[in-house]
């Protein structure tokens, strides 16, 4: 079969074998490249097939999106619903320095399955995975009633993580570096950032968003850290300080009070066709995944969220 790998060429589409692993054999339909695959491909990052945001379709027709998180079900971390905290050593993520879905078919576990909603396409389904990210970012955030919520970054996440906040019923702002971001907010019905807010969620990892972050949150507010930082995180040290800002660290999607996160997601874009019509804004087969790559790492291109069909 056809699998995604990166090479001292660049991205390839090589042959792989086909997946023998016990588990839920799965068509894939649909694989979404993340910013993190971005930079490890940039980054020279080989040895496994790529992607941890996928869906695909079962043998007996079913549909699911996949909850690529490795777990083992029973340190304490997973026992209270953080298996994103998982203490055992086969933590991880599949996708990531493991096989993922970027591919023609995979096996996975069951408790890995997220089942689609109806509304939701399994074509559509690879942004399930982001949207947990988002969502649990939000959730982490504590909103209570009344509360302003910014957004810094107009990605997939930023624009996921306001709607996920407008769906959890908070007003919502965002604030983006590029037109086609500022269009697809629009289209989600989010205002432009102004002012300043109870909440606000850093969904641009990088050092200037974050200084953004702290100045449009109000003393004594919360910023959410949902960007990424492979090394020391760029706080702000004079404007935290002076308005007693916390930060709220969040990574991937728990479970709380027996529902996952991923279902939660999948019933938000399910809930609203919208949300997918607007940020996955490219669409590869398989075969052209190195100009996928391209286009995903241009941040000028246009493009939000690019996804490959097999």
């Amino acid at each position: 079969m056809r699998a995604v790998r990166n090479t001292d060429q660049g991205i390839v589409v090589a042959e792989a074998d086909e997946p023998e692993a016990p588990g839920v054999r799965l068509t894939v339909a649909a694989t979404g490249i993340c910013g993190t695959d971005v930079n490890f491909a940039t980054g020279g990052v080989q040895g496994y097939t790529y992607g941890h945001e996928f869906a695909g379709t079962a043998p007996d027709g079913r549909c699911y999106a996949v909850e690529p998180t490795v777990y083992c079900g029973e340190c304490d971390q997973c026992r209270a619903g953080h298996v994103q905290r998982c203490a055992a050593p086969e933590h991880g993520t599949l996708g990531i320095f493991r096989d993922g879905g970027m591919c023609d078919a995979v096996t996975v576990a069951e408790n890995m399955l997220v089942p689609l909603p109806d509304g939701l396409d399994v074509r559509d389904a690879c942004l399930v995975e982001p949207a947990s990210v988002a969502w649990h970012g939000v959730r982490s955030a504590a909103l209570t009633p009344g509360e302003r919520v910014a957004v810094v970054g107009g990605g997939s996440i930023g624009l996921l993580a306001a709607a996920a906040t407008r769906q959890r019923g908070s007003d919502v702002d965002i604030e983006v570096r590029h037109k086609h971001q500022r269009i697809a907010a629009e289209r989600l019905e989010v205002g432009s950032a102004e002012g300043v807010y109870d909440v606000v969620i850093d969904a641009a990892g990088s050092e200037t968003g974050l200084a953004r972050c702290a100045e449009l949150t109000r003393p004594g507010g919360r910023v959410v850290l949902l960007g990424v930082y492979q090394h020391t995180i760029p706080i702000p040290g004079v404007v935290s300080l002076v308005k007693e800002l916390t930060y709220v660290h969040s990574i991937a999607y728990s479970r709380h009070d027996g529902i996952r996160d991923t279902e939660q997601a999948a019933a938000l874009l399910a809930g609203d066709p919208t949300i997918a019509q607007t940020v996955i804004t490219h669409r590869f087969p398989l075969d052209e995944a190195a100009e996928a790559f391209r286009v995903a790492g241009d941040r000028a291109s246009g493009a939000i969220k690019v996804v490959l069909h097999p």
